[in-house]
């Protein structure tokens, strides 16, 4: 199937006039406007880019990863894919090995049932228990726990490894170990932390290599107290997840996060089972919050997480004053490349899967396709 006349994200390059063929679900030739074929879709000039990768979701739809069910699951697959997210991890709040246990559990069985028209499962980010009780934020700090790589390792075995990330304070007794042993089973991650600078870069030199939600549930960037943020910006191999709300981070630093960290972002929601539902009283990791006017927090007022899509965060950014190439890059190829998909998703290019999303100038989603068939729109 060919489609023509549009206008075909190329990476930080841009967006190339011509069009793209798709066969037995990938991307099989891109060309330009001056080589179109004589039959295909006409997008009649509509913006292409590939499908949105979220490497940080809890649940939307009052339904969350938490949970443990797999019919929750599969529906926020169904209403990610809708919103032309294709692709997610998945996220875990702090909770107790068995209930670990029963979410990698349920996630094996959506992976197993491969529900169509809905966004793929490409494992699990395993957000605590390893965190730090001064900065645990909406975690539940009953069921902290220093790293434990024992406990990890059996949990991944169990699961066949399917966790992609796992996040971490570094200055927890054991975490270097940890990290050590476990940067070859998945991506180590830091947040929920009170860790200095140079901690933080003895954990990057141990080998983590990503920062979850960057600036939040961790020390600020001061200019003699840089802190993990600092750390991060020197290594040119970290990468930084980014919520893109309106709420948890200023448009300022937004922007400032792309000056410091270029081609190193990714943007990600961090939303709750509360996305998509009205305001109320919601459960999120063993406790109580509520969602008031687009904001969900704990009673005693702590910032939870958000109530706002990747695709909606990508937009925000791009209204920010991020480029557009930036912005699509930041939602797409830099998580798939941070988790080792870069092959098969993230892209627009001959030979991956051809998940992607139409539309208009103005960024309003036209279409979604999913290995190269159409979900909505």
């Amino acid at each position: 199937m060919n489609f023509l006349h549009a206008e075909i994200y190329q990476g930080t390059s841009g967006f190339l006039p011509g069009g793209f063929s798709v066969e037995a679900g990938r991307f099989t030739r891109i060309f330009p406007e001056s080589a179109s074929p004589a039959d295909g879709i006409d997008l009649a000039g509509a913006r292409v880019i590939p499908g949105l990768v979220d490497l940080h979701l809890h649940g939307c739809l009052n339904s969350d990863t938490s949970d443990g069910d797999p019919e929750a699951l599969i529906r926020m697959a169904a209403a990610l894919a809708d919103r032309g997210i294709t692709s997610f991890l998945p996220t875990t709040m702090t909770l107790p090995y068995d209930r670990l246990r029963k979410v990698l559990s349920s996630v094996q069985e959506v992976l197993r049932r491969d529900p169509p028209g809905t966004s793929r499962i490409l494992g699990l980010h395993m957000e605590g228990p390893y965190l730090s009780p001064s900065r645990c934020g909406s975690q539940n700090p009953a069921w902290l726990r220093d790293p434990d790589t024992e406990g990890f390792l059996s949990l991944q075995a169990s699961s066949g490894d399917l966790i992609r990330i796992v996040t971490i304070a570094p200055e927890l007794p054991g975490s270097m170990e940890f990290i050590r042993r476990v940067k070859g089973s998945a991506v180590v991650s830091l947040a929920h932390t009170d860790a200095d600078y140079d901690t933080a870069v003895s954990a990057f030199g141990s080998g983590a290599s990503h920062v979850t939600h960057l600036f939040n549930a961790m020390r600020p960037l001061l200019h003699r107290e840089p802190g993990v943020i600092g750390a991060a910006a020197d290594r040119s191999d970290v990468t930084v997840e980014l919520i893109s709300d309106g709420f948890h981070i200023h448009p300022s630093v937004v922007r400032s996060a792309f000056r410091l960290f270029p081609h190193r972002i990714c943007l990600i929601s961090d939303s709750l089972r509360c996305l998509g539902m009205p305001d109320g009283t919601y459960e999120l990791g063993g406790q109580e919050i509520r969602l008031r006017h687009g904001e969900a927090r704990l009673p005693d007022g702590t910032i939870a997480g958000s109530v706002t899509d990747l695709y909606d965060g990508m937009r925000n950014a791009i209204a920010y004053g991020i480029p557009a190439a930036d912005a699509v890059e930041a939602a797409t190829a830099t998580p798939a490349r941070r988790i080792g998909m870069a092959q098969e998703i993230g892209s627009i290019a001959p030979g991956l899967s051809a998940d992607f999303v139409i539309c208009d100038k103005n960024w309003n989603r036209l279409a979604v396709y999913l290995r190269g068939i159409q979900v909505n729109g």
